[in-house]
């Protein structure tokens, strides 16, 4: 039997403690040693040195160490240097995102009440919360943290808002009578747990667990244990690294032998120690030219780019991956209040008898006193500086008031209130008294079972008559319908006193009903076409609640997110579905509702399994977990620290509207690192097989390593990063969501890299052997120029892999143009008098000879798009 199913009596004798005495100091001693201490224990956390070493494990970092090292015996310390920088500044980016990911813990642990106030030894004493046990009697009051979890023992008005555990705005009206069904979190409410807020009256309340074993406690380990997931896009390069990476040390070690052994079987009278080292050194160079150690800097460039562009759709990015991963997302699982609702009670419908029109030019006597009733018997205000003060509910009456161009603030004014009988959860009403057109009159709100069952007339149009079978099957009919569509119904009535009458619980009868309003919290305006956007888009939207089944059901049809089929699963029904019902059924739920931080975990798992990239939003406590484990956790920015610090991505207006903005930003994100790699390969492609075919050829080499070093300066830099600067490609959010198992090279990269590089590679030769025919000096100038020019205009074609260069828009993307023009300035430098020995650029090289590389560079170019067009047809 749960604590929450046995009586208060029960719970004291269980801890062995009197409400009035508390436990005495023996007893407290005795359960600290068997409980430890009300905290949440520091976990061991990964020294820093011991993550910045591990950012070294991957395979292509450690073919570029091997390289560096080489080049910095061989003497070529600037070289060396950048690539050192390179690397080290990927390490230390990695480092700081990973530190940052463990701060959620830390904030969890600061949401501790730091103290409490406990009956001991027969007396109330404020001790640290810290030292509190289970059977400890604490007392609270409003504006009180909850140091513990415990069952009540004693709730005077007593409300609590745990919005931080369930996720739901509204505070809970706490009982201290027994709970004989199992319910969810949310429906305990003779229990209160740690760090949640008491909003309203008094409590006592004894321990039943503290630290770990508290609810606050279980969600600290959750979020300990829960994994922290790579992205789709970190998971295959990695991949790709160690294949590239062996792949490169064969291809350098093989044109290394075939350099030596065609020198050794020559028998040609040469250094035989300087031609080592030179087939050495260029090997390195090989290495360094096919491995783009920009790579990793510029994907964090554009994705930094991606972070700007998400700000301005209200997205803030807290770790640079999860721009990729919400591109790549299928499924988002989304809370209803706040993202998909407005967060905010509003009467959406009012029914008065007789009334056919009612609200329009004049008001008649019902809408009058609909009115009235609204504004005076409701303790909610506006103050001073327009923050709506009060429970949701009746702050929704004020803003009824409100739109029908009346003051709430002038009814009060003009109608004093004489006396009250407060609202309570057993008899569900709320009465006060008022003089209004010299009559004492006392106005009632209250649930429409209860009022109806009171009331013994009814007022229709202004006149009051008899409440008839007619009139109450009627009302009946009007608060059915409106409960089926989920909406929270209040009925109004008055009736008139006797001049200074005072007013108890029996006046509450025998008074004339006024008429219904039904409110909600209703859908954001945009979340319509949001949804229909998310499914054209092959995401599947799943509504994730705290609020009832009902409620959550009825504004998941209502907004299209539940389709015909589609089924709405309480927390209680889940919790009784085995793993493999949930597998069967999960692409059919679409709602959940009244859910535990379990449930929400279990839930994102279940999609993980089915190898689906989830998204989770949450603004509560109990979200961080989920959060945590979904591969992009989405935190709300009016939720709590512990959320924010457990997502990747916050929402700074709390909108669903905003998560599927973002997605296509994404989408747009990875479109544009995956033509920033598949333009750097096919450049590295193109030069690798110049090289290849000039050792198979026994040529000359046609380059030499400096400039090949000079090349990935000019072309892995700022053409790549002008390409993630490229605006959404036009079926951006009309496709599925890709999939995880795909390579990088997949949907079309990898054959726009090898006909990209195809092309670069036989310009180059054709240029080389064109050179070779004059002088194997010229050859090196003829294609060390052709690669450069080609491998920068190769720009242009890698901007879209469904559209041409014009067709994007030639000069839409100013970046590019830049990039380009600096490409071409930088390349001049290399022909100046003053560098030309230095990159190895004989006096003889001129126009005639710049001309014809430009011309096969261009042709190169032209290739590259004619090549896509025949695809695309």
């Amino acid at each position: 039997m749960r604590t929450y199913q046995q009586s208060k009596e029960e719970v004291l004798e269980q801890f062995d403690v009197k409400k009035t005495e508390g436990l005495s100091d023996q007893l407290v001693q005795q359960r600290l040693e068997e409980e430890g201490y009300n905290e949440i224990a520091s976990k061991e956390k990964v020294p820093t040195w011991k993550l910045f070493l591990e950012t070294f494990k991957d395979a292509m970092v450690i073919v570029l160490v091997i390289a560096a090292v080489i080049q910095l015996i061989l003497g070529e310390v600037i070289e060396s240097v950048i690539i050192f920088l390179v690397i080290l500044l990927n390490s230390i980016i990695s480092v700081v995102q990973t530190k940052k990911a463990e701060s959620s813990l830390d904030a969890l642990r600061d949401m501790s009440a730091p103290e409490a106030k406990v009956v001991r030894n027969g007396t109330t004493s404020t001790i640290m919360a810290r030292e509190l046990v289970p059977g400890d009697i604490v007392k609270l009051e409003a504006g009180d943290y909850i140091p513990a979890d415990g069952r009540l023992i004693e709730a005077e008005s007593l409300k609590i808002n745990e919005g931080m555990l369930t996720g739901e705005s509204d505070a809970v009206e706490k009982i201290t009578g027994i709970i004989d069904d199992e319910v969810s979190i949310g429906d305990q409410r003779n229990m209160v747990f740690s760090s949640s807020l008491v909003v309203n009256g008094r409590g006592t309340f004894v321990v039943t667990a503290t630290g770990e074993k508290a609810e606050i406690g279980k969600i600290a380990e959750m979020i300990e244990t829960a994994e922290q997931k790579q992205t789709p896009l970190q998971r295959k390069l990695d991949a790709f690294s160690k294949k590239l990476g062996i792949a490169i040390l064969l291809i350098c070690v093989v044109i290394f032998a075939v350099q030596v052994g065609r020198l050794w079987l020559s028998g040609a009278d040469v250094d035989m120690t300087k031609a080592v080292l030179d087939a050495l050194m260029f090997s390195v160079a090989i290495a360094v030219a096919a491995i783009p150690e920009a790579l990793s800097s510029i994907v964090t460039i554009v994705l930094s780019v991606g972070t700007n562009k998400m700000a301005k759709q209200h997205a803030i990015i807290r770790r640079l991956p999860a721009v990729e991963t919400l591109g790549s997302t299928s499924v988002i699982c989304t809370d209803k209040t706040g993202t998909l609702t407005k967060n905010q009670m509003t009467v959406t419908d009012y029914y008065l008898p007789g009334v056919s029109h009612p609200f329009e030019d004049t008001l008649g006597e019902n809408e009058k006193m609909l009115l009235r009733t609204a504004a005076l018997c409701n303790d909610s205000y506006i103050n001073a500086d327009n923050n709506e003060i009060g429970d949701p509910t009746e702050i929704a009456l004020i803003r009824f008031v409100e739109d029908q161009k009346e003051s709430y603030k002038e009814f009060r004014e003009n109608y004093k209130r004489d006396a009250e009988l407060p609202f309570d959860s057993d008899r569900k009403m709320m009465s006060t008294v008022h003089e209004i057109d010299g009559k004492r009159i006392m106005l009632i709100k209250g649930g429409p079972d209860v009022m109806l069952e009171k009331a013994t007339s009814i007022l229709v149009d202004g006149t009051v008559e008899q409440l008839n079978p007619e009139w109450l099957e009627k009302l009946k009919e009007q608060n059915e319908s409106y409960s089926k569509q989920a909406l929270r119904v209040l009925a109004f009535g008055f009736k008139e006193l006797e001049e200074n009458q005072q007013i108890t619980l029996e006046d509450e009868h025998d008074f004339t009903l006024i008429g219904l309003t039904a409110m909600m919290d209703p859908p954001r305006d945009a979340v319509y076409g949001s949804i229909e956007e998310a499914k054209k888009a092959g995401i599947k939207p799943v509504m994730i609640t705290g609020d009832h089944k009902t409620t959550a059901e009825a504004i998941g049809r209502e907004i299209g997110l539940m389709n015909e089929g589609d089924l709405a699963v309480t927390g209680k029904e889940l919790d009784k579905m085995t793993d493999d019902e949930l597998d069967q059924k999960l692409e059919k739920i679409s709602v959940y509702a009244r859910v535990s931080p379990e449930n929400k975990i279990r839930i994102v798992k279940a999609w993980q399994k089915k190898n689906q990239i989830t998204a989770m939003t949450g603004d509560g406590v109990n979200d961080a977990p989920a959060l945590k484990q979904a591969d992009i956790g989405i935190g709300m920015g009016s939720g709590t620290d512990v959320a924010k610090d457990s997502a990747a991505m916050i929402l700074t207006d709390d909108n669903f509207v905003s998560i599927v903005k973002a997605v296509s930003v994404g989408r747009t994100v990875f479109d544009n690192i995956k033509k920033s790699i598949a333009y750097l390969f096919a450049g590295n492609l193109g030069a690798i097989i110049a090289i290849m075919f000039a050792v198979i050829m026994n040529w000359a080499n046609p380059f030499t390593a400096l400039q090949l070093l000079f090349i990935n300066l000019v072309n892995d830099s700022l053409p790549a990063i002008a390409l993630g600067m490229e605006k959404p490609e036009p079926n951006v959010m009309k496709r599925k969501p890709r999939n995880i198992d795909e390579g990088i090279f997949a949907g079309g990269t990898l054959r726009s890299v090898i006909v990209r590089g195809l092309f670069i590679g036989i310009a180059v030769i054709v240029s080389h052997y064109i050179g070779l025919q004059h002088s194997d000096d010229m050859g090196v100038a003829m294609a060390f120029t052709t690669l450069i020019l080609a491998r920068t205009l190769q720009t242009f074609p890698a901007r879209s892999n469904v559209q041409t260069a014009i067709g994007a828009g030639l000069f839409s993307n100013k970046y590019v143009i830049g990039a380009v023009l600096v490409g071409f300035v930088l390349y001049s430098v290399t022909i100046m008098p003053f560098a030309r020995e230095i990159f190895h650029i004989p006096e003889a090289f001129g126009w005639n000879e710049i001309l014809i590389a430009f011309g096969l560079a261009v042709g190169s170019m032209i290739l590259m798009e004619i090549a896509k067009m025949i695809k695309n047809k």
